[in-house]
């Protein structure tokens, strides 16, 4: 396919090197939507690369495994020589990710890459969306590589606490700016947010779905809709960093309510009750803790605010561990959460706080 052919203009400037930090669930399934932008827009460069962790995968009987956890191939042997293939190799063969969103064929414009220093070098946009407790082994890997005046954009929904002290919370765009600045002479990234009520397997296989960017500046803003927004994928900007983050972050804990609503058999009612007051909880957290970054009451109707806790409260991952923690509880058989994760999410975390 020759390059850019069907592009209908040349830009003033170079194309924006764009770089997909994380390859799980969500990862993939907006690697659907920035790999078709950046190939149809003369603004990106063409090739994304997205970091994967790297995995041995091997096909068995139609399904796709891989080792079993805390596995070690046999001494003196390597999982190829077990037969397994890298997982990367699997998705830029078959472009597919076989393991975290099977079944959906990714845009072959995007290069899984498992060294992150190689994904982020040159990049001018970097897209980060991998659990945040990888960023402190992961980011520091970044440093030096990443185009001087690069912005970034933080898929990630969650939230930290300092560990001393009155115990604030810390913004995850925040900590990713503050990893990234650590160096002397290091340049800072202005950080966007993306957060909406997006199911990945949903917006990977083109449901129509909103999602909101939370950004500083509104030609950052702009940029950053480019690359996100398609016919089925419809993403507006506010210059609310905070509060669109934050919507990300807390709507994982009222899911947790919602989740022990449904795993105790309460009704609609109820459940309609705790999404309500949940609602004006998160709204009120924000205020208190980030009333000086000018929080605006309109974000809480954006995609990243009702619509996101809508949805998460009736089919996240939270709401779903919530639900089997409640129904083991009242039947006198209880599972610990990490025992629960292991069983039901596939190698995901449950979302919220570190």
């Amino acid at each position: 396919r020759p390059r850019r052919r069907s592009r209908t203009y040349i830009p003033a400037t170079m194309p924006e090197k764009v770089a997909l930090i994380g390859s799980g669930n969500w990862g993939s399934a907006i690697a659907t939507k920035i790999g078709v932008n950046a190939s149809a827009c003369a603004d990106f460069d063409d090739k994304v690369y997205m970091w994967v962790f790297e995995e041995y995968v091997k096909e068995e009987d139609g399904k796709w495994v891989r080792p079993a956890r805390g596995a070690k191939p046999p001494e003196g042997k390597t999982w190829v020589d077990e037969g397994y293939t890298p997982l990367t190799q699997v998705i830029n063969e078959k472009h597919e990710n076989v393991i975290y969103l099977p079944g959906i064929e990714l845009p072959h414009n995007i290069v899984a890459c498992p060294d992150v220093a190689t994904c982020v070098d040159g990049a001018t946009m970097m897209v980060f969306v991998i659990p945040h407790n990888f960023l402190a082994p992961i980011v520091p890997k970044m440093e030096g590589k990443f185009a001087k005046g690069a912005i970034g954009c933080s898929l990630i929904k969650g939230i930290e606490f300092e560990k001393e002290g009155d115990m604030k919370p810390i913004l995850i765009s925040d900590l990713l700016q503050d990893e990234m600045k650590k160096s002397d002479g290091a340049p800072v990234v202005d950080m966007s947010v993306l957060m909406g009520a997006n199911v990945a397997n949903e917006v990977a296989k083109g449901d129509f779905a909103e999602a909101t960017i939370g950004c500083t500046k509104p030609e950052n803003g702009l940029k950053w809709c480019k690359l996100f927004n398609t016919k089925d994928f419809a993403v507006q900007a506010v210059t609310d960093v905070a509060g669109a983050e934050l919507c990300g972050a807390m709507k994982n804990v009222v899911a947790l309510g919602a989740g022990f609503c449904d795993g105790l058999g309460y009704g609609g009612n109820t459940k309609a009750a705790i999404i309500r007051i949940g609602l004006k909880e998160m709204q009120k957290f924000c205020k208190v803790f980030y009333g000086d970054r000018q929080i605006k009451d309109e974000t809480f109707l954006e995609s990243c605010g009702v619509a996101d806790l809508v949805t998460t409260c009736f089919g996240g991952r939270n709401r779903k561990c919530a639900d089997i923690f409640a129904k083991n509880i009242a039947a006198g058989t209880p599972k610990a959460w990490d025992v629960i994760e292991a069983e039901e999410l596939n190698g995901q975390k449950l979302q919220g706080e570190r």
